[in-house]
């Protein structure tokens, strides 16, 4: 992974009024830690940070981090957490994890399949995403953006496992082998599409019948009403 170049400042703001203040004045609160160093309370440019993730297409962004004033001129550090606001997206806060060159680190980094799969395209199957990230270990400049995999191999009803995947040059995957990150489905029979469109209980929803505006109740015919038996002369 390619470190970028990323400025920051010491935060003079703290606390929750002095991030919102921060904020509105174009400013990401941030903090940094690691093993060398005692935390720090950061500030970075939200135009910049913008534009750091869109030239790295991810959040996950290895960058020489430049603080200002700071006794070591450029840190290396790890992006290892966004928050966002759920509504409007905008980041609210980020930590940095500050690193070595010569230590291995372990992250989470998304895991994208490529190809079409022999069971999707001739045996009618459904290729399942399992596993959307995969934990890798590493060197920082060997850490990679994500893991492609290929599954054109794949037919019907087969799956493939953290095991199967071959890891990039210099980097460990963790976890359990037998963990299945890809698989390709049979398609449903039509008994099996049936039953997925039956309630669980075999019970055809009832119909509501539509009430009847005020005043459209049927009314007994008024000269129907009035007329009498016919007696007997």
């Amino acid at each position: 992974m390619k470190s970028l170049a990323l400025n920051a400042h010491p935060r003079s703001l703290s606390r929750r009024k002095g991030s919102r203040r921060l904020r509105t004045a174009g400013r990401i609160p941030a903090v940094i830690y690691g093993k060398h160093h005692a935390p720090q309370n950061l500030e970075v440019d939200t135009e910049e940070f913008d534009e750091l993730v869109h030239k790295a297409h991810t959040e996950i962004i290895l960058v020489d981090l430049a603080v200002q004033n700071d006794p070591v001129p450029v840190r290396l550090a790890l992006v290892q957490d966004v928050q966002h606001n759920p509504l409007t997206g905008a980041v609210l806060h980020i930590d940095f994890h500050e690193v070595k060159p010569d230590e291995t680190v372990t992250i989470e980094v998304p895991v994208e399949s490529k190809g079409d799969p022999e069971g999707v395209k001739s045996g009618g199957g459904t290729l399942e995403h399992v596993r959307f990230k995969l934990r890798v270990r590493s060197l920082p400049k060997n850490l990679p953006d994500q893991i492609l995999v290929d599954v054109s191999h794949l037919k019907v009803n087969e799956t493939l496992h953290i095991g199967d995947i071959q890891a990039p040059e210099g980097v460990e995957l963790l976890g359990d082998r037998k963990i299945p990150v890809f698989a390709v489905a049979a398609p449903l029979t039509a008994e099996a599409e049936a039953a997925a469109a039956t309630p669980a209980d075999g019970k055809q929803p009832e119909m509501i019948k539509e009430k009847k505006e005020d005043g459209a109740a049927a009314k007994p015919d008024a000269k129907a009403a009035d007329k009498k038996p016919a007696g007997k002369k």
